[in-house]
């Protein structure tokens, strides 16, 4: 019943659990009660400052194409929690999402484990699938690597580190090499490691834990692929250089139409023939979402609505996006640590309007929605992306 999925909501987002606590005693503690069910799977681990959504969507999009039934575990969403949840590109329903997130609580409750929203949701998410026999899971990390509560499986059948870039700098370090320790935190012993940056940091983990270390060289073809984007070229590349080691049964025919299916929402997406949507929200992002727009809009007039986190470098992201001549609208959303008005006007050199509708933007431009995915469902129907 939906009622019971908006009382599981309000439950993951009440103050005691809506925070963030990097750390895995209290996942492997309400685990451990629920019978780990994460060591009855097998797991795919994806880390990254970005690409790591489009690189599990795309492995989990072959897999299931390719006849196995394939877990995806995502975050963050944007319309409703289930769809961090997906076995086959469906959505964990939302009856089925209360029950889980009912029982992990009242378990949690019961034996005095202070659990995130987070933590809860993974461990629904491995208890689901496990009860759902599931092949393979691709599995996301929520921040960081070595010490995010996906980190605690044991194992896995590789590791995946996309780029880097400097991002949640307050808890994982200030430069790119402390994020690239964290990252490469997710390095399990004898499980390969796939990347296509050369860190120190990434290469000594594997080498600590017997890893085999593949380098990959973006080249991969794009042209099937349904997402698009500059920074899709390296994604594409990490996630078929894992797929093609683990699973070589697997054919180029169905990796190719796969491909054409990928569905990752909100990423460099076409909505209508005048409007993209991009959840870019770190300077590092917007930089792969202006090279896009520059790239297959060189001549377009550009409007853009923004609105960032005030932890992010919105400072940094606007210089990198705007231009003279764009139509410039913010937006204020609904999240405590939503940027006010004032505060983006302030940090922007160019002339700026405030955000009312998609409607009331000029028709002659190409209209952004760009600057933090707790923005989107705001302002996007929801069958614009779906």
């Amino acid at each position: 019943m939906d009622n019971d999925y908006e009382k599981a909501v309000e439950l993951l987002t009440s103050q005691g659990k809506f925070y963030i606590n990097l750390g895995l005693e209290r996942i492997s503690a309400i685990l451990d009660l629920l019978g780990n069910p994460q060591e009855k799977l097998k797991c795919i681990h994806v880390a990254g400052t970005n690409g790591k959504g489009s690189v599990c969507t795309i492995i989990a999009t072959i897999l299931s194409n390719a006849g196995m039934k394939a877990g995806l575990y995502t975050s963050p969403h944007i319309f409703d929690y289930t769809e961090r949840i997906k076995i086959n590109g469906h959505d964990i329903s939302k009856d089925d999402f209360a029950k889980y997130v009912f029982e992990v609580c009242n378990l949690a409750d019961k034996n005095k484990i202070h659990l995130t929203e987070f933590e809860i949701l993974t461990a629904v998410m491995f208890k689901y699938f496990a009860d759902n026999n599931v092949d393979i899971v691709v599995l996301e990390t929520g921040l960081g690597g070595r010490f995010d509560a996906t980190n605690v499986i044991k194992s896995n059948l590789c590791s995946i580190i996309t780029h880097i870039d400097l991002d949640h700098t307050e808890r994982l370090g200030n430069t790119k090499s402390k994020i690239a320790f964290e990252k490469a935190g997710i390095i399990k012993p004898n499980c390969p490691v796939f990347t296509c940056e050369g860190y120190e940091e990434i290469k000594d983990r594997a080498d600590d834990c017997n890893s085999l270390f593949v380098l990959v060289t973006p080249v991969e073809d794009t042209t099937n692929l349904s997402l698009k984007g500059v920074c899709q070229q390296e994604n594409l590349s990490l996630a078929l250089a894992a797929v093609r080691y683990l699973f070589p049964q697997i054919s180029e025919n169905t990796i190719q139409e796969a491909l054409k299916e990928v569905k990752n929402p909100c990423r460099f997406q076409l909505c209508r023939a005048d409007l993209i949507v991009d959840a870019s929200h770190n300077p590092n992002g917007t930089l792969a979402l202006r090279e896009s727009l520059d790239w297959y809009y060189p001549d377009k007039k550009r409007c853009f609505v923004f609105g960032c986190l005030k932890n992010k470098d919105y400072k940094a992201m606007m210089k990198i996006l705007f231009s003279k001549g764009d139509e410039i609208y913010f937006y204020h959303f609904n999240n405590k640590n939503s940027c006010t008005i004032e505060e983006l006007q302030s940090a922007c050199e160019y002339p700026s309007k405030v955000f009312d509708s998609l409607d009331k933007l000029p028709d002659d431009y190409l209209k952004i929605v760009c600057g933090s995915f707790y923005m989107l469902n705001e302002i996007i129907p929801e069958d614009f992306v779906r």
